[in-house]
């Protein structure tokens, strides 16, 4: 896989946790930069730990999948994006109640952002030479977006929470339909 391709899904999954950065940027009386940046190094571990947990649960199958696994690169890439842009929907008038600095809050929102990472991951173990290199973009890129998404939340509030999932969505649902593409034409 590409590294540009890689670079993409890292964009495409950490469009989540940039969401709810700009959400909880917006929720904060007092911001700190010891704020956005405990935000964003939980959001960018979870999100380089869970396509390792996917990707392992992926090689057991490897053998056993290799035959079709370009189309279930793309049915778990669509199907996540997907999600990604039905969610983009939903009302989320409960987050203004939160407290993002709790820890428990903070670990709930980064599991909760990082739920898609372990379905990618398990498509990495199907695509990708160095899982290293692609957890390692994952988790910077990731890093990365919340850290600017908690101050774009705060000058911005809610302005670009939706289009922001709709794009992440649209790039994961563009990389799966390249790859079944890739591998029909080959």
């Amino acid at each position: 896989m590409e590294i540009l391709t890689i670079i993409l899904i890292a964009v495409g999954l950490a469009m989540d946790a940039f969401a709810v950065s700009v959400v909880t940027g917006s929720i904060y009386r007092e911001l700190r930069i010891k704020h956005a940046l405990r935000m964003a190094l939980f959001f960018g571990a979870f999100q380089a730990i869970m396509p390792i947990i996917g990707s392992l649960a992926g090689l057991g199958l490897r053998q056993y999948i290799s035959a079709y696994d370009h189309w279930i690169a793309f049915g778990l890439l669509a199907f996540v994006g997907g999600k990604m842009i039905l969610e983009s929907f939903e009302i989320k008038s409960a987050e203004k109640n939160l407290n993002p600095s709790d820890l428990l809050v903070l670990l709930t929102l980064s599991v909760a952002t990082s739920i898609d990472a372990l379905a990618v991951g398990f498509t990495l173990s199907l695509l990708v030479a160095s899982l290293a290199f692609a957890v390692s973009m994952i988790g910077l890129i990731t890093f990365a977006l919340s850290y600017v998404g908690v101050f774009v939340g705060k000058r911005f509030g809610h302005f670009f929470e939706a289009k922001i999932e709709v794009f992440g969505g649209l790039v994961l649902i563009g990389i799966g339909i390249k790859i079944l593409i890739e591998h029909l034409t080959a």
